[in-house]
């Protein structure tokens, strides 16, 4: 009974705290400079989210009781699944294995004005180098191309170490 009078009186105290954030919106908004009025719905923002918030939190009490006994006896007799400390937190990866490195023999090769690399593969594929950064290849050399960060493609041989960025046209 003290719970619901406490929670009564809260929002009865706070009532006129949510009436007066529509004088103090409109306050904000005659407000001319463009940073002054971003500060000013700042501060109304936070003062309204903190009274709701005590208001939330004082109503939820009083319900907190009820609810937690409603959830007890839908859950009775059911098991849990068990959580190992280790898998905590981690996302299930399908077991589907991806493609990391593929070989592949050098077909073609055009320069374009810009000295970019036009590579064509002995499978028909056609790769585009993305830079302009020297890299030497020969029709019939033996290449490799891999995966890299963000769905990107690396070109290179396994005699150098250095790799080019490339993408797929065909």
């Amino acid at each position: 009974m003290r719970l619901t009078w406490a929670a009564a009186t809260l929002i009865l105290l706070s009532a006129p705290a949510f009436a007066s954030t529509e004088a103090q919106l409109a306050n904000c908004a005659a407000i001319s400079d463009k940073f002054d009025r971003l500060i000013c719905y700042d501060n109304l923002a936070a003062n309204v989210t903190s009274a709701s918030s005590s208001v939330s939190a004082s109503a939820s009490m009083a319900v907190a009781p009820a609810v937690a006994a409603t959830q007890k006896n839908g859950t009775f007799g059911l098991k849990k699944a068990a959580v190992k400390k280790e898998d905590f937190g981690l996302i299930k990866k399908a077991d589907v294995e991806e493609i990391e490195k593929l070989y592949f023999t050098v077909a073609k090769l055009d320069k374009d004005a810009y000295g970019t690399l036009t590579i064509t593969l002995d499978n028909g594929q056609v790769w585009k180098q993305s830079g302009s950064q020297r890299f030497k290849l020969k029709t019939g050399q033996k290449i490799f191309i891999e995966r890299a960060a963000l769905g990107s493609f690396l070109l290179g041989t396994d005699d150098r170490n250095s790799t080019t960025r490339v993408k797929r046209l065909k």
